[in-house]
């Protein structure tokens, strides 16, 4: 019976691999639209697209972003400035690609853009903190995806939201999780409504690797602001070490949990574009596939004493 139960799985496996195979064709005539390429995934993904000869449309916050990606690129790729927390600026952009896309329409836009911080305990939060992190991680994804929905129906094309472990699992307190599960739920709502359209909706949930999501040095900048602004009350509910105890466990831990191969995510997002058959969704790095998201499926309780006790030692240090 067991060998019977691997013989199946393995087939499926070898199945899902070979109908993941084929490209499609003519990418010299598929524009894709990519948010937050100044720097990490996005930056690589418009240079790795650029090489495969897609037709990329960069989104950039910064001037220099747009400067040092056309230096990296062929003529063909177009950088645009872009602020995601902008109405006016999406719609500058989403009218520029009509402009450049015409009637083919686009074939995918990539929601790459976002922050991780301000990110600590829920009461070390105002709600002006969730209100600017929703407006990039969430409200800029829905802003910039309605921009080009119709485009994207015309080419019959496909919709990539970066999302994250965090969308599955809360490992942390804060705006961050709430954003990122926000991803999500939009993710399925539009996965369902766009397919008698022919239109693809794709999530990526990476893991953890090294960007400015997960740089030490931000966090523990970001960490210090927190808890200088805190009332001494809630301080003092902490306790006067807590500071540098989540200091340390940061510098330690997240390095070392974080994995410096971002080609691993990059290829998911690749493959979300260009598979004639892509994956609805994706779980880039082995803590992605053998840690949070196994332990999203398990009971709370489960999860709770895993967090509490093991995965997040910062979790007891109050305790």
């Amino acid at each position: 019976m067991f060998l019977y139960l691997l013989g199946l799985v393995v087939l499926f496996f070898l199945y899902r691999w070979i109908r993941e195979l084929p490209r499609v064709s003519d990418k010299g005539s598929k524009y894709v639209y990519i948010t937050g390429c100044d720097s990490g995934f996005g930056n690589l993904l418009a240079r790795h697209l650029d090489k495969k000869g897609f037709r990329v449309m960069a989104g950039c916050f910064t001037e220099k972003g747009e400067e040092d990606l056309k230096k990296s690129c062929s003529g063909s790729l177009m950088t645009v400035h872009l602020d995601v927390t902008s109405q006016d600026s999406i719609a500058k952009v989403a009218a520029t690609i009509k402009d450049k896309v015409g009637e083919r329409g686009l074939w995918a836009v990539v929601n790459n853009a976002g922050v991780a911080v301000p990110s600590g305990p829920c009461d070390w939060h105002t709600l002006d903190d969730y209100k600017s992190m929703l407006d990039v991680n969430l409200n800029g994804v829905i802003g910039v995806t309605l921009s080009v929905l119709p485009l994207i129906k015309k080419a019959r094309g496909r919709v990539v939201n970066v999302a994250s472990v965090f969308g599955r699992i809360s490992l942390t307190g804060g705006p961050y999780c709430v954003s990122k599960y926000g991803v999500e739920a939009f993710n399925d709502s539009l996965r369902l409504n766009m397919a008698p359209f022919g239109v693809k909706v794709l999530c990526i949930e990476p893991g953890f690797f090294k960007t400015n999501v997960t740089d030490s040095a931000i966090h523990t900048r970001n960490v210090t602001m927190l808890w200088e602004r805190l009332p001494q009350e809630v301080r003092d509910d902490y306790g006067s070490s807590y500071l540098q105890k989540a200091i340390a466990e940061v510098k330690d831990k997240v390095p070392k949990m974080s994995d410096g191969d971002l080609m691993k995510v990059v290829s998911c997002m690749e493959h979300a574009v260009s598979a004639i058959c892509p994956r609805k969704r994706y779980s880039p790095g082995w803590d992605a596939k053998f840690l949070w998201l196994p332990l999203s499926y398990m009971p709370s309780s489960f999860t709770d004493y895993i967090i509490l006790k093991g995965a997040i030692p910062i979790a007891k240090q109050i305790q």
